[in-house]
């Protein structure tokens, strides 16, 4: 095996911590080791990178080359001592990101998965779920975890609530700030925050394990209209998976983005900007739009992102709990 050393020397700063991520050498997060871990599974915007129909430049690299391609957000939890493994939002790219799991935490059966938590009700949150049916692996009583008004969203539409019918899914009700435990030492706590709630209700996820938490809240509209200060909730965790889904003001010519309110990454970082670097260097950015200049390692706005202390989660990097 080539030296760690030698490896470093040949890798740019920037990009020598992602893999160090991807190994799991961040936290002590081994492969042998028994502490609970997340694994990023995806980075992306709902319709993932590049998106479909774009041949615009934003998008051009992405569809040359397969390396620079991204899935949509989404989390794995994983208890080696169990060997249960959680997924946070099922999304669009279900069976790749399933794939991945799978030579990062081998199923002791296939799938084995102990359950999905779901954020809320737009497409790349929930719609992965159709891989649950008997057209595909034919779910065997996997617990969903949502809340009520995405349980009977669930529950009385189609083709969701022949998953119910069939037992491939059985949902799991959550309420705002109730702790689900997972095991001895490991638990998930839903949070509401505002966003578009055509169909359902959002939630953000405290997850909670034996030495560390962390944070994940995909889509949220903006940090001021949540009641709750996102600072206390960076306080009590080691890291922080944010929405970032859109870089700045006029990412998208013609079109009103009121009308789609996420933090601009911007916005976040000047906000964040008067915290110490130990609280900055928490937030890792997550749920990108192909239109968002930072989901290119080598761009400008990732170098921006990095030189004020902040980071984007990189797929398969691995944080111990």
């Amino acid at each position: 095996m080539v030296a760690l050393s030698v490896v470093a020397k040949a890798l740019r700063p920037r990009c020598l911590l992602a893999w160090l991520l991807c190994l799991g050498a961040v936290h002590g997060a081994g492969p042998e080791s028994d502490v609970p871990f997340i694994v990023v599974l995806g980075i992306a915007q709902d319709a993932g990178y590049p998106q479909a129909a774009c041949a615009k430049a934003c998008c051009a690299d992405a569809w040359a080359d397969p390396n620079r391609r991204r899935h949509a957000a989404s989390l794995a939890l994983v208890d080696p001592q169990s060997g249960r493994r959680w997924l946070f939002d099922a999304t669009p790219d279900f069976k790749m990101q399933l794939r991945t799991l799978d030579r990062v935490a081998p199923p002791k059966s296939a799938p084995d998965l102990a359950g999905i938590f779901l954020t809320h009700g737009h497409i790349g949150h929930y719609s992965g779920l159709l891989h649950l049916g008997r057209e595909v692996m034919g779910g065997r009583k996997v617990p969903v975890f949502a809340m009520p008004r995405m349980v009977r969203f669930l529950s009385g539409n189609g083709p969701w609530d022949q998953l119910v019918r069939l037992k491939d899914i059985v949902l799991q009700p959550l309420a705002d700030g109730q702790k689900v435990e997972l095991t001895e030492n490991l638990s998930v706590t839903p949070f509401m925050v505002p966003h578009r709630d055509e169909y359902t209700e959002t939630v953000g996820y405290f997850i909670e394990g034996p030495n560390r938490a962390a944070l994940f809240i995909p889509d949220i509209d903006k940090w001021e209209k949540w009641e709750t200060p996102i600072e206390r909730w960076l306080a009590k965790v080691d890291v922080a998976y944010l929405d970032a889904t859109f870089f700045a003001e006029g990412e998208i010519p013609g079109r009103n983005m009121n009308e789609i309110p996420h933090p601009f990454i911007v916005e976040s970082m000047d906000r964040f900007a008067k915290l110490s670097p130990e609280q900055r260097g928490k937030v890792r950015f997550i749920h990108l739009n192909h239109t968002n200049p930072a989901i290119r390692p080598d761009g400008d706005a990732r170098r921006q992102i990095e030189r004020r202390g902040f980071a984007v989660a990189e797929e398969r990097e691995r944080r111990s709990l």
